[in-house]
């Protein structure tokens, strides 16, 4: 799994403090939510030619884990 932790940022005044790629205004979500319509990391490359596939590897890395640390109580 690659390391997130220097391509995935978080800063309270950008994009209302949601993880973002490297400082940039593209969160992780609007990368997730992309790969989850269908389209390819080509695809979303096109979109978002500043990103490349590390950082589409880093913010499946992040979901990851974040979706690892995530507990239900019974």
């Amino acid at each position: 799994m690659i390391n997130y932790q220097d391509i995935i940022t978080l800063e309270p005044g950008k994009r209302s403090g949601q993880p973002c790629i490297r400082g940039l205004r593209i969160t992780v979500y609007d990368v997730l939510n992309m790969l989850a319509d269908g389209m390819t990391m080509e695809e979303v490359i096109s979109d978002f030619p500043e990103i490349d596939k590390n950082d589409i590897l880093a913010c499946l890395s992040f979901a990851a884990d974040k979706e690892h640390k995530i507990a239900v109580c019974a």
